[in-house]
């Protein structure tokens, strides 16, 4: 099934055309969806790295987790919600771009790991922990990558 006539109708809805057009829209989206990505990147690799033993030993995952939960739910909203209207600017763009599909592909696949496996794990402080935390880091750090990528393909 091909999926560009899908893009290309993405690409011309209103959102998609006025940010497209507009001088600085786009350039404002991306801050705060990068601002996201930070908000994103504190909520979770603090975990990760308690996870994996290194700072804030005096909180236990648990604990931890449950009060940077919400925030990692805020970060992501977030950079949907701006991922979005970029996407939509440049949605043809996106579909040639083998990044952009790492993207997409590692954020689900980080999404789906976040709110499961990592989530159990933190909550039981389990032994494999060291193991998930790394997994977690990996999976954001490559959806940051491809994103940043994507940009320069």
């Amino acid at each position: 099934m091909d999926l560009l006539p899908y893009f290309q109708s993405f690409e011309a809805t209103f959102i998609g055309t006025k940010v497209r057009e507009s001088l600085w829209m786009f350039p404002v989206i991306e801050c705060v969806h990068l601002l996201a990505l930070g908000l994103l990147g504190g909520a979770a690799f603090v975990l990760d790295l308690r996870l994996l033993g290194i700072g804030l030993r005096d909180q236990a995952p648990p604990d931890l987790e449950r009060k940077l939960h919400p925030w990692l739910r805020a970060s992501i909203a977030m950079l949907i919600l701006t991922g979005v209207p970029m996407f939509l600017s440049e949605a043809i763009k996106c579909y040639y771009s083998p990044p952009f599909w790492y993207k997409i592909g590692g954020l689900i696949l980080a999404i789906i790991f976040t709110f499961t496996v990592r989530r159990r794990v933190a909550a039981r402080t389990a032994d494999k922990a060291p193991v998930i935390a790394l997994a977690s880091i990996a999976l954001w750090m490559g959806v940051a990558f491809a994103g940043r990528w994507i940009a320069f393909y």
